[in-house]
């Protein structure tokens, strides 16, 4: 019986070097190895193809690889703010019922409540006026003193800039333009105009057509022509005088310049503004 003998010997050597080689094992070895063994066999098998499939193979998101995250919790979203024009209405709102409470009840507290508040208000809007001079100062296309200065000096240099340009524009205005002008013996703003438009018109060489609206004549208009409904072609106030109508000969049109006594500043303006600037290009 020496084999059988020998056999047993040889699995009781085997079964002490494993033994042994188990007791050497780290604790946190010892523990994955027990985990593993205690593992049921369809997690050992599910591991396994996770391992060669998503290490291994990195298949990725499709493969389910990449475990699905668990949704955040979304937090409260925060109460909306009041609008500005909310807020402003509230401040005017409190500042009118202070003052009303203040007037139908005058006590000292009452009244002081109401100071107080409108005080408030008062620094609130200084404080808006300061930075909104501020940022004119330092952003020259917000800045509207620079088209039409205020100061002394600045107001003198534009009007000499602007009277310059003026009357190089009036200078041209015979070849194009012509005057009609109406007016009546019986008028008395007449006699004050008549002498302006003359001088106007001897000025810049501007031919002009006086029209007497009742027949009478004028002295500073001799060669006047008594009216024959022109006024009504042009499409003019008929009973106001004295009238102004510049008149373009190359668009053949009536351009009325205004009624009543003007100065001679005034008229020239207005035909050079009429004549060479469009609307909304002169601020």
């Amino acid at each position: 019986m020496p084999a059988p003998a020998s056999k047993a010997a040889w699995r009781l050597l085997a079964a002490c070097a494993i033994a042994n080689s188990v007791c050497q094992l780290s604790p946190a070895t010892a523990q994955s190895v027990a985990s593993r063994t205690d593992a049921p066999p369809s997690a050992q098998s599910a591991e396994r193809q996770d391992s060669f499939y998503c290490e291994e193979r990195r298949l990725g998101y499709w493969f389910y690889c990449e475990r699905p995250k668990t949704p955040e919790q979304n937090s409260p979203s925060p109460a909306p703010t009041a609008s500005a024009t909310s807020q402003l209405d509230a401040i005017t709102a409190t500042l009118r019922e202070l003052k009303a409470k203040a007037i139908l009840e005058p006590t000292p507290a009452n009244v002081t409540a109401y100071i107080r508040f409108q005080r408030a208000q008062l620094d609130r809007a200084s404080l808006f006026s300061d930075v909104w001079q501020r940022a004119i100062w330092q952003d020259p296309e917000l800045d509207y003193t620079l088209q039409r200065p205020v100061s002394t000096l600045g107001k003198r240099q534009w009007q000499d800039s602007r009277s310059a340009e003026r009357n190089a524009a009036m200078a041209q205005l015979s070849e194009r333009y012509g005057l009609f002008y109406f007016f009546a013996q019986s008028c008395g703003a007449c006699e004050v105009m008549s002498p302006i438009v003359q001088s106007v018109a001897s000025t810049w060489h501007i031919a002009v057509r006086a029209i007497s609206t009742d027949g009478g004549p004028s002295r500073h208009f001799p060669n006047y022509t008594v009216e024959t409904n022109q006024r009504s072609r042009m499409g003019l106030e008929p009973k106001i005088t004295p009238a102004v109508v510049l008149w373009d000969a190359q668009t053949g049109r009536p351009i009325p310049i205004g009624y009543g006594v003007m100065s001679a500043d005034e008229l020239q303006d207005r035909i050079y503004l009429l004549t060479s600037k469009e609307a909304g290009h002169d601020y």
